[in-house]
């Protein structure tokens, strides 16, 4: 079993029977929970029970802690019932490393407490944050706000907000984990697609706060892994790029697959309109517009699953001593970025074709299909996926250049950086 100390193919085939079993449940709810703009707290429980919000908690604290292989099977498995249970569940997973790089008093914190729904929530690691700190005795006073995008911040014990801060030697990040009654979430997630995963701007309930020292962390130190956090399982050496976004992919496959299940069913014994075929399913357009559908999502499952299966093997190697070389990592995380955002393209085309095979009832609130077809779109938008930049910064390192060097949680630099910085950007 790569990836892991353990071995969770048992407890993964528990949660994926625990899952298929809550599908339907999840799928019938989705428009009320669209509705409300959130997920409901019976919705939250169900998922916890099936095991879903610990495939990537720690050992030690009773997590599952499966690979990021089999992580990226439960996330699919939920999405293909629901986009937005996909995304909350892929966020309770893959924000996972940011208290495991914040230091063992921290992972103390976020995992030994009981708690049902997912444990930590990540909002505004951006370059424009609008949060800061000051480094002041004892911890750091944080200001500003609000966090935008806050997903899983409604359900979660912490949220880790980033804040800029600036000590006369240039700005950088803080990761600052805060307790959810310091937060005051705002009703401002009305948006086209994931509508229900409540992924709301947080404000601070006073104007500031003080976090103590051990919960504000230099975000370089967070990505760098520089800081002991007391676990032993290969996955927290795993590189956070390739954990985080190969899972995203997998939101995408889900989804995909999803829609596709529902194409076939409603299309059996439907006929074609304009045609005199009584059964969708056999005509020959239907035939090769499946094919299409489903090289599209074969595609990304097959990047997504190698993206994933090389994250628990560089894991496995850092925790032996032996670590892949800088070069490495940055080209292998420039790849994931890009490849992930292909995946969600090619996803969210191939739901496209189903939704303009599927008549126009398709169009209707409460057709699951439309519904997915909004939240993929909503996948290729997110703020780390542009398809654009991503295949030049990956392209750049195919040509033996450097990528553009810019702050954020995916910066390419932190791996192997420029000799010549003015050069490279």
């Amino acid at each position: 079993m790569t990836g892991a100390t353990h071995d969770t193919s048992d407890r993964l085939a528990t949660i994926l029977d625990n899952v298929r079993a809550l599908g339907p449940t999840l799928r019938k709810r989705a428009l009320e929970a669209e509705r409300a703009g959130r997920h409901s707290e019976e919705t939250i429980a169900d998922l916890d029970a099936t095991g879903a919000f610990g495939i990537g908690s720690p050992a030690e604290f009773g997590g599952d802690e499966l690979t990021v292989s089999q992580q990226l099977d439960v996330v699919s498995e939920v999405a293909s019932w629901d986009g937005s249970c996909g995304w909350i569940v892929w966020v309770g997973a893959s924000t996972n490393w940011i208290p495991a790089g914040s230091g063992a008093r921290v992972v103390e914190e976020v995992y030994g407490c009981d708690w049902v729904g997912p444990r930590v929530a990540g909002s505004s690691h951006f370059p424009a944050s609008r949060g800061r700190a000051k480094r002041v005795e004892g911890g750091w006073v944080v200001s500003g706000g609000p966090w935008t995008f806050g997903s899983d911040s409604l359900w979660a014990p912490y949220t880790n907000l980033g804040c800029i801060a600036d000590e006369g030697e240039g700005r950088f990040l803080v990761g600052l984990q805060v307790p959810r009654e310091e937060l005051r979430f705002l009703d401002d997630w009305q948006v086209a697609g994931m509508r229900a995963t409540g992924s709301v701007s947080s404000t601070l309930v006073k104007d500031e706060l003080f976090v103590p020292d051990h919960r504000g962390v230099d975000f370089r130190d967070v990505v760098g892994g520089k800081l002991d956090n007391g676990l032993k399982g290969t996955i927290w050496k795993a590189p956070s790029l390739g954990w985080s976004f190969s899972l995203m992919a997998g939101m995408s496959i889900g989804i995909a697959q999803g829609a596709l299940s529902r194409f076939m069913e409603r299309a059996a014994g439907r006929p074609l309109r304009g045609t005199s075929y009584k059964n969708q399913l056999e005509a020959p357009l239907t035939h090769l517009m499946l094919a299409e559908v489903h090289s599209k999502i074969q595609s990304a499952t097959l990047m997504a699953r190698a993206n994933a299966e090389e994250t628990d093997r560089l894991g496995e190697l850092s925790a032996a001593g032996t670590p892949a070389d800088g070069d490495y990592l940055q080209k292998f995380s420039s790849r994931v970025l890009v490849e992930t955002a292909y995946a969600a393209k090619w996803c969210s085309e191939a739901i496209e074709l189903l939704q303009r095979n599927s008549g126009s009832t398709a169009i209707m609130e409460s057709d699951p299909i439309q519904r997915a077809w909004r939240d993929a779109r909503v996948i290729t938008l997110h703020g780390a996926l542009n398809l654009e930049a991503l295949s030049e910064n990956y392209g750049r390192l195919m040509a033996g250049t450097q990528p553009h060097q810019f702050e954020g949680i995916t910066t390419l630099d932190r791996f192997a950086p420029a000799p010549n910085t003015s050069a490279s950007r």
